[in-house]
């Protein structure tokens, strides 16, 4: 007879993998944020937010590590706090002010980045950002970001709550200038284990998006799967779900959804994930057609040996925009490769194309036309005190756009320097 202790044991596994893949489906739908293209570099990676307690590594990912045990510089009962620090130099071309003018400038971003863990189930991290132009075309700004995430379980389910808070001011390739944004946004997530081949993911997500100038919006939306564990290394789905597009100056949206997915890990080097359908979009006031579009995502991990990891990535995805009577076809791919050199440097490299289509969301109105954006970055970056990070990075971004004043070429080089808990 197989001992209680046993039982609980797996079981408690069993609830972990869940709740991580629930968080996952909240962080996917998190992932709609305001639509604009930006033109820097972007500083450091914050550290993994997912709660102590769902620590654990999946089996479907080729570059899962073995987890180290954390420091715990600073702790008081059940609240840890691991700060990560950040300094961002650089050097640019190629930046837009408004149509048809640009300049270049030395921007220096600074930030004091802090993660809180609230006991095992709760995370709260705080990424405040000062960020300084020597050009006084641009402004000077403070930006912030906040979320929060965190879970429970309850019998056979797995609850999840990710709430996030950005207040950031960009140059943005989608207005052709620096541009404050302010994004709200709500997931609730949960999963249902119904048998130990099914289960149940939901989602419930509030987008909220304001742009200084521009129009703002918000979006409710569902996507609900039931999955099917063919093994450990392979499972299945299908998704339906919709959402409510409520604009401030341009006509409301509903739109639909009906999806596949599968996650296969091949081999213990390569690993794909890939799910898509069709979405169709209809506008409620204006008189435009339903939009019938197909989207995806595929995500490929490929490790033929242990210092050299590559990643492709692909979507097409439809989006409000805040620009007036305007809806967004984006379709994109972006490759990157990892390498360790001499054992203490690593070179990352990555390049990516995007072809941003605006499409009219009234009969009578105009596309704004397309944007074929290039990125490439560099970046070679050294470890030192065991948690601390120096990089020099190197970025290209290029827009040939369709529309007269939009198109730009940005080179932009310098340094980064961190420390993380």
């Amino acid at each position: 007879m197989k001992s209680k202790k046993n039982v609980f044991s797996r079981a408690t596994r069993k609830n972990a993998r869940v709740l991580i893949r629930a968080l996952l489906v909240g962080f996917f739908a998190l992932d709609r944020p305001a639509q604009a293209q930006y033109i820097l570099a972007p500083g450091p990676q914050p550290p993994d937010q997912t709660p102590p307690a769902m620590q654990q590594a999946s089996e479907m990912d080729v570059f899962a590590t073995t987890p180290q045990t954390e420091s715990e510089p600073l702790k008081w009962g059940p609240l840890t706090l691991r700060p990560h620090p950040y300094y961002q130099f650089l050097y640019a071309d190629g930046l837009q002010y408004s149509t048809n003018q640009v300049a270049h400038s030395i921007i220096q971003t600074i930030s004091p980045g802090a993660l809180l863990e609230i006991g095992r189930h709760w995370t709260l991290d705080y990424l405040p950002l000062w960020t300084i132009y020597s050009n006084n075309q641009f402004s000077d700004n403070f930006g912030q970001a906040v979320k929060l995430v965190g879970g429970t379980t309850y019998n056979d389910w797995v609850l999840g709550l990710i709430q996030s808070y950005n207040d950031i001011s960009a140059l943005s390739a989608t207005t052709a200038s620096q541009t404050r944004t302010e994004t709200y946004n709500t997931t609730l997530n949960g999963s249902y284990t119904m048998n130990s081949k099914m289960s149940l993911d939901l989602a419930l997500n509030q987008n909220i998006v304001s742009a200084d100038q521009f129009s703002s919006y918000s979006e409710w939306s569902t996507m609900d799967w039931l999955n099917y564990q063919f093994w450990s290394r392979l499972n299945a789905a299908v998704g339906a779900g919709g959402g409510y597009d409520n604009e401030e100056s341009s006509p409301d949206m509903t739109f639909e959804q009906f999806q596949g997915r599968v996650n296969w890990r091949a081999t213990d080097k390569i690993g794909f994930q890939l799910h898509g359908g069709v979405e169709v979009r209809q506008f409620l006031s204006g008189g435009a057609s339903p939009l019938v579009n197909p989207i995806f995502d595929a995500f490929i991990q490929y490790q033929p040996f242990e210092q050299t990891r590559l990643s492709i990535t692909g979507q097409r995805k439809v989006d409000s925009s805040y620009l007036q009577d305007q809806v967004t076809e984006t379709t994109g791919v972006t490759a990157d490769l990892s390498q360790r050199l001499l054992g203490k440097l690593f070179l990352d490299l990555s390049g990516g194309y995007k072809l941003v289509k605006y499409v009219s969301s009234v009969n009578s109105g105009s596309n704004r036309g397309e944007d074929d954006i290039y990125t490439f970055n560099a970046r070679l970056s050294r470890a030192f005190l065991k948690r601390g990070t120096f990089a020099v990075l190197y970025q290209l971004s290029k827009d040939n756009s369709s529309l007269p004043g939009y198109s730009f070429t940005s080179h932009q080089v310098g340094f980064q320097i961190g420390y993380s808990y």
